[in-house]
C-alpha cells in the first residue's frame, strides 16, 4: 500500500506537476494558479498541505467498481458538492437540486469518472468559510490543463494508484 502520494510543481508550468508513488512518476494537472500555501475560494490554487484521501466516487454508468482499499460510492445525477462559502453545507456533499452554489458530480466530460475527496477544509477538523472547497484528485482532460484547484491525473495513472492506495494513504504538496 502507497503511504504517501507527493505531487510537486513541474519545472516549466507551476500548472502541472510531478506526482510520485510507489516508485512511479507521473504528470499532472494542478489549479490554473499553481500551488499556493493559503487558500481561498475560486483563487484556483492548489493548497501546499498534506491531505488524506477520505472518500470519493465512481461513474457506475461507464465502469465497474475500480479496485480500491478507499470507500468509493457511485455517482448519481443528484450528487452535488457545495462551494458557497455562506451556506451552512459550504464545502460539503450536497442533493440537488441545490439552491446555493454547487458543482454536480456527475459530468458530461470524464473528470469525474474516478474522484477522490482530500480533507482539505473540510468538516470535522475544521471547515474556513473562503478557505477553498472541493479539493479533489480526479481524472485530468487531455493535455493536463489546469484545474480550479484539484489535482488530476490521466486515467491510467488512476487506474495504477487505486489497487495501491487506502484510507490511509496521504497526498502531500510540495512547494
Amino acid at each position: 500500500m502507497i503511504s504517501t502520494i507527493f505531487v510537486r510543481r513541474a519545472p516549466r508550468d507551476g500548472r502541472r506537476g510531478v506526482l510520485v508513488a510507489g516508485g512511479w512518476s507521473f504528470d499532472c494537472a494542478l489549479g490554473r494558479s499553481g500551488l499556493r500555501p493559503i487558500k481561498r475560494e475560486g483563487d484556483g490554487a492548489t493548497p501546499i498541505a498534506a491531505m488524506r484521501i477520505v472518500s470519493g466516487w465512481f461513474r457506475a454508468d461507464r465502469m465497474p467498481r475500480p479496485q480500491t482499499a478507499l470507500e468509493l460510492e457511485p455517482i448519481g445525477p443528484r450528487d452535488g458538492w457545495c462551494d458557497a462559502p455562506t451556506d451552512p453545507n459550504y464545502n460539503r456533499p450536497v442533493r440537488l437540486p441545490f439552491g446555493a452554489s454547487h458543482e454536480a458530480m456527475m459530468r458530461d466530460d470524464r473528470l469525474y469518472d474516478v474522484c477522490l475527496v482530500l480533507d482539505w477544509n473540510l468538516p470535522p477538523f475544521g471547515c474556513m468559510r473562503n478557505g477553498g472547497s472541493a479539493i479533489f484528485l480526479h481524472v485530468a482532460k487531455p493535455g493536463f490543463p489546469p484545474t480550479e484547484g484539484c489535482i488530476a491525473v490521466a486515467p491510467e495513472t488512476m487506474r495504477r494508484l487505486l489497487p495501491r492506495i487506502g484510507p490511509s494513504t496521504m497526498v502531500q504538496t510540495l512547494a
